[in-house]
């Protein structure tokens, strides 16, 4: 990867939500993408011919098999999460849906994984089933990221389990900094983009409550419980903020 650091794509994509416009820039890593937020161009979904692989990965903290979408950097090569915002889809990741990635990925020498589902999940593992507009079903969404998917992708994909990068907008930018910060041999590079920085703070448990239940019908409190529980000061980057200096993490940090 070293022979990336100062070639960074500064590229240019992004999409609205229904709720708000979310703005997005990256350039968390050598080699990753810059995101704005407009409307979705046609130019978006990975493009036919692209080594792109939709991967069934066994989860068994959640009971069942998540797809992620692949596309191999080589063997042993530094993996860069690519994580979906609050309004995550069952279909595609937002990173395909809504731009070029995979093409910009493309010979890069990093593989990149961008799971799909989760919807409202912060990719945390949750203290309840997440119960929502859809039922209920169980999110355990950090071991699966930092567990079951590196073994699994480095026996079956000769990706690198340590040495990656976790980049997210919106839910997935706080839990991509939050992943940094107590996983440090897999995760030293970290990108929010409009991102929740300080969920534990004033009204932020309350607000994210309230989007979290427009966004699928879920409740924080089967997350993290009350916002007097320890997992909301756990799960805020501003609290780990000094166990990120510590892991010496690379931080990219976008709010818009």
């Amino acid at each position: 990867m070293g022979g990336l650091v100062n070639s960074v794509i500064d590229k240019v994509r992004g999409w609205s939500r229904r709720v708000a416009v979310t703005a997005v820039a990256a350039a968390a890593m050598p080699g990753l993408v810059g995101l704005a937020g407009e409307t979705a161009t046609a130019g978006a979904f990975s493009r036919p011919g692209l080594p792109v692989e939709y991967l069934d990965v066994p989860s068994p903290a959640m009971g069942k098999t998540i797809r992620v979408q692949f596309q191999s950097g080589g063997a042993n090569s530094p993996n860069v999460w690519l994580l979906d915002g609050l309004r995550a889809q069952d279909d595609f990741n937002g990173w395909d849906i809504n731009t070029q990635a995979f093409e910009w990925y493309l010979d890069s020498g990093l593989s990149i994984s961008m799971p799909v589902g989760g919807q409202s999940s912060f990719y945390s593992d949750w203290y309840k089933p997440a119960c929502g507009k859809a039922g209920c079903t169980t999110y355990k969404w950090e071991t699966f990221l930092t567990q079951e998917a590196p073994a699994w992708l480095a026996a079956n994909k000769q990706v690198k389990p340590t040495g990656s990068a976790a980049v997210g907008l919106s839910m997935a930018g706080s839990a991509a900094l939050t992943l940094a910060a107590w996983h440090p041999a897999q995760f030293i590079y970290a990108g929010s983009m409009s991102g929740f920085l300080n969920p534990s703070e004033g009204w932020w448990p309350g607000l994210i409550n309230i989007s979290m239940g427009d966004a699928g019908g879920y409740k924080s409190n089967d997350m993290w419980g009350p916002s007097s529980d320890p997992a909301w000061q756990r799960n805020d980057p501003m609290v780990q903020i000094p166990r990120l200096v510590a892991n010496n993490t690379r931080l990219w940090i976008y709010c818009g």
